[in-house]
């Protein structure tokens, strides 16, 4: 456990089971914040007698990132990393190449979680086994973020069948690798997700 992920992902943001794993950072954030709030107010009571007093007041605004923080972590509680059947089959396709895991993309109207992310160049492919959502819809607010960030034609395309996406990413191990290209649009997607 690091200490350290209570108030930053960027350095495990993208990693394989990120999602499963930060929601119970959340939680454990959540809870010291209102304890630090309970215990601001609690120590103003008995010191004074009364609630009163300029601690209760610091306890209450403490109720602010407590709050902020528990609705994070409902939000992460809702969406899981990728599940071990699928995982075996990506990893052993995906081997060499650009990966990012368990991407949770909001637009205005929809969330779009996205399993797992290739990037190879200007070429971006991704499993999102959720059959309910639009994957047209979903690459179209991935390229609008990317235009947004400078990165013009880049190709997107997302799978709901694994074994589709097994095979395009075979194909991709045979495109040529821009590496820092490919970081860069990383950081980008990384940015724009849970």
């Amino acid at each position: 456990m690091s200490f350290k992920r209570l108030f930053t992902t960027e350095a495990v943001k993208g990693t394989k089971n990120y999602l499963d794993s930060q929601h119970k950072y959340e939680w454990i954030r959540t809870v010291i914040y209102f304890a630090i709030s309970l215990a601001l107010f609690a120590a103003g009571f008995l010191t004074t007698g009364t609630r009163n007093n300029l601690l209760t007041i610091v306890a209450v605004l403490g109720c602010l990132p407590a709050s902020k923080s528990f609705v994070e972590a409902v939000i992460y509680t809702r969406y899981h990393s990728l599940s071990g059947e699928y995982a075996d089959i990506i990893e052993e396709h995906s081997q060499g190449l650009y990966c990012l895991y368990d991407l949770v993309f909001t637009s205005r109207d929809k969330t779009y979680p996205v399993s797992h992310l290739v990037i190879r160049g200007n070429t971006i492919v991704g499993f999102m086994p959720d059959e309910r959502l639009s994957e047209t819809d979903c690459i179209k607010h991935l390229d609008g973020c990317l235009k947004i960030d400078n990165f013009k034609d880049v190709s997107i395309k997302l799978f709901g069948d694994v074994q589709k996406y097994a095979g395009r990413l075979e194909q991709l191990k045979a495109l040529a690798e821009d590496a820092s290209l490919s970081r860069n649009i990383g950081n980008t997607l990384k940015s724009i997700s849970l």
